[in-house]
């Protein structure tokens, strides 16, 4: 990220995002080889109406690294229309029982923020919640793993992790810390309650503060031979098992 601005590359996190947040779009550069070829990629950039420049692979935008799969495109995002504060984000939200968050907590690897987004997007999550210190964010990387879904599911700017918790839990969500070696398993919640999700660092976990904070500490049972699950993969069992327990979930947009 350079100047408040994300670069993002590649056909399919481009497409998902003039579609999708077209708003946020400063300009999209494509290669004079991509915007021969690829007709459905400039119809879509002509009906958002977006400034089209030219790519020149030699010279990336905002310092991209010449070998990143750009495939002929690479657009800039304003990051400020492309992340919704949580007060405004909050007073939108229409909460009931199939109601779920996110909470990334100093989640610092790309691939694990984009591949838990993906998960976030692909079981009903309403919102993924990003604080601004210590936390990857959202960046070409991350939208090219999510597959172009942080322009589908709202991606949330919150100023600090555990008072945001705290708030969430006044307005009457459970608030649930995913923790490897908590005493409650998933298997035995029945997300009876709008819910909220919190994943912790990489390698420390969650922050110990944060785990106080939450309601609830749920670990995954796994096979004795695996001692862990990382990050992102942990997402993936919790929401997929909490979009099964509610009816609803895989309806909510």
């Amino acid at each position: 990220m350079k100047d408040g601005y994300i670069y993002i590359y590649g056909r399919n996190p481009v497409m998902e995002a003039a579609e999708n947040k077209s708003e946020a779009i400063v300009k999209v550069f494509v290669t004079p080889k991509a915007k021969l070829k690829d007709k459905h990629l400039m119809s879509v950039m002509d009906a958002a109406n977006l400034e089209v420049g030219k790519l020149n692979p030699k010279d990336l935008p905002g310092d991209l690294d010449r070998d990143v799969v750009h495939q002929g495109v690479v657009a800039i995002v304003d990051e400020k229309k492309l992340l919704v504060p949580y007060k405004e984000f909050m007073e939108s939200l229409e909460v009931s029982n199939n109601t779920a968050l996110l909470v990334f907590g100093e989640v610092q690897d790309p691939q694990n923020v984009g591949a838990a987004i993906r998960s976030a997007a692909a079981f009903g999550i309403s919102g993924v919640l990003i604080p601004p210190h210590n936390q990857a964010q959202i960046s070409g990387a991350v939208a090219k793993v999510s597959a172009g879904m942080v322009f589908r599911i709202p991606m949330v700017a919150v100023n600090n992790v555990n008072a945001t918790i705290t708030d969430l839990k006044k307005r009457e969500f459970w608030t649930y810390g995913l923790d490897g070696s908590a005493e409650v398993t998933l298997t035995e919640e029945t997300f009876g309650k709008p819910s909220v999700f919190v994943i912790g660092n990489e390698g420390d976990g969650l922050r110990q503060m944060t785990a106080e904070t939450c309601d609830t500490l749920l670990s995954i049972p796994t096979h004795e031979r695996c001692e862990s699950m990382n990050a992102s993969a942990s997402v993936a069992v919790t929401l997929y098992d909490w979009s099964s327990k509610n009816g609803g979930a895989l309806g909510n947009k």
